[in-house]
């Protein structure tokens, strides 16, 4: 029956009620055609048989009155007598008449189609005796009449009696062989009615059982008790107890049960991440808010640091722009010293005072070209500092602090420069005997003012790098206080977002509560791992 147990409830139904509607049929149509074979035994002896023999018996009682009115009128004492002996042949013969045509619309055996014939041959004749044997009354010959009465109209008679008794006989027969057929009919009938009807209540009682099993096995238990566990879920009582059969693994209570089991887990796990979310929503809510804060205070610092970067940008432009006249100044020098070589030769008278004024000059310019080495070495660390400024500009302030007191020391040696040439100038009477001495000391002096020149053209070259780069990162500080700016908006939303998510976790937790869960389902359902606690509760990040 495993491929009863797969159909589907519909067709398990479908199949049980006709199978059996099918047997119903089975009966009804085996009955019907008895009850219409015992219909037709029945017409056979209501509208054949039973007439033939009642007409056939009509025609021998109507015969024997013929016999009996033949003796009266034979021993009629008087016209009376014989008149009425007379009329009762007639009557009598009538009758007899009219039951041979009536039985004669019946034939329906051989047997009496022969016997029926030789009845019509004889009747006429006996017909005719009695009219001669009521013409020999009617003459007064008794005598001749008593011999035609006990001799050709007995032999006539009693062959026609014998006639009526074949055909009496037959129709018996018939009878009794309808009446036989509808007893064994009627005995099939009730046999197999009786063996139909204990199948059918065999059958109908297996599919019975079979679909009630099938049905109690699928539900699992009464269906009371499934609807009272359904209706128990679907009002959120997920602690009602699940009775199950043993080895009930199928069933729609197991299903049922299974699944009130997984809403236990599920709902107990929401309630628990629900509290769980509320709880780190808030400690995420409080580290934004935190976070919101430490990103204002920055944004703050980096206001203040793009103001100290664009005065740190215009020192250096300005230092840039000291660096230019300074070349510019230095190139003016070379060009004047180059003049004073020249006019050395006319100055012979001072050449001993420009000799020595001449050493003087070297070890100055000896002092600038450390000062330039030194300013050389400051610009080489400004660049450093600008690549790695960030929040540090300080650095910035402390090496244009050296390049102005550089710049003081240049601008005295100077002076001190400018001192000595006009000492030299006067002294140049006394130095005629150093001309030769003093031409080559101008030729290695107008070397090292070009060597000045092209180094204070290194410093303004580096000066000028050095202010755009601190232009660059001055843009890249704007830029972070830009993006600090967005953070801090950035931060506010998810804070906002926070504590809206921490509002719908408090109704996720409202709208959990509806169901019902028991204490030992709850202990053994999820819960938030540690890393997921710790991770939540971590406070953001500031930067």
């Amino acid at each position: 029956m495993q491929w009863f147990q797969k159909m589907t409830v519909f067709a398990r139904l479908l199949t049980g009620f006709s199978a059996i509607l099918l047997l119903l049929s089975l009966l009804g149509g085996f009955s019907l055609y008895q009850i219409y074979q015992q219909n037709n035994h029945v017409a056979q002896l209501r509208d054949n048989w039973l007439p033939s023999v009642r007409t056939s018996l009509q025609m021998a009682v109507q015969l024997a009155d013929l016999r009996l009115t033949e003796v009266r009128l034979v021993n009629a004492q008087n016209d009376g007598e014989l008149k009425q002996a007379r009329e009762s042949i007639d009557s009598s013969m009538s009758e007899y008449l009219s039951a041979a045509k009536e039985y004669e619309a019946l034939i329906s055996e051989p047997g009496e189609k022969i016997a029926f014939a030789d009845i019509q041959r004889l009747t006429p004749q006996y017909t005719d005796m009695q009219k001669q044997l009521i013409a020999l009354m009617t003459a007064g010959r008794r005598d001749d009449a008593l011999k035609l009465l006990d001799g050709p109209s007995r032999t006539t008679r009693n062959a026609i009696k014998k006639d009526i008794q074949d055909i009496v006989a037959i129709n018996e027969d018939g009878a009794t062989r309808e009446g036989a057929s509808a007893a064994q009919g009627y005995s099939r009938t009730v046999y197999f009615v009786i063996i139909a009807i204990a199948v059918a209540l065999a059958f109908g009682l297996g599919i019975a059982l079979t679909i009630a099993r099938s049905f109690a096995k699928q539900l699992g238990g009464e269906p009371a008790d499934v609807a009272d566990l359904a209706s128990n879920i679907a009002g959120g009582n997920l602690a009602v107890p699940v009775n199950l059969k043993q080895g009930d693994a199928t069933s729609l209570l197991y299903s049922l049960g299974t699944m009130k089991d997984r809403l236990t887990t599920i709902v107990s796990g929401i309630q628990r991440s629900s509290e769980s979310i509320s709880v780190a929503s808030g400690q995420i809510a409080q580290g934004n808010t935190d976070l919101s804060q430490r990103t204002e205070e920055q944004a703050a610092s980096l206001e203040e640091t793009a103001a100290s970067m664009e005065e740190l940008t215009a020192t250096v432009r300005q230092n840039t722009e000291n660096a230019k006249q300074a070349n510019s100044l230095a190139e003016k020098a070379s060009h004047v010293a180059v003049r004073g070589g020249t006019a050395v030769a006319n100055v012979v008278e001072t050449m001993e005072g420009i000799s020595h004024s001449s050493n003087q000059v070297a070890n100055i310019i000896s002092v600038i070209e450390g000062i330039s080495f030194q300013t050389n070495i400051l610009a080489l660390n400004a660049a450093v500092e600008a690549a790695r400024a960030g929040d540090q500009g300080r650095g910035f302030a402390v090496v244009a602090g050296e390049v102005r007191t550089l710049a003081q020391r240049s601008a005295t040696a100077a002076k001190e420069i400018k001192g000595l040439i006009s000492d030299s100038v006067a002294r140049v009477s006394v130095g005629t005997q150093q001309v030769a001495d003093a031409g080559a000391t101008m030729a290695e002096v107008v070397n090292a003012v070009k060597q000045v020149t092209d180094i204070m053209a290194e410093i303004a070259a580096a000066s000028s790098e050095q202010s755009n780069g601190i232009e660059q990162v001055n843009i890249a500080v704007s830029q972070m206080d830009d993006v600090t700016q967005q953070n801090a908006a950035l931060v506010e939303e998810a804070s906002a977002a926070t504590q809206a998510m921490a509002a719908q976790a408090v109704s996720l937790r409202e709208a959990v509560s509806f169901f019902k869960v028991d204490a030992v389902s709850e202990s053994t359902l999820f819960r938030p791992s540690h890393s997921m606690v710790n991770t939540l509760r971590t406070p953001a990040r500031s930067y």
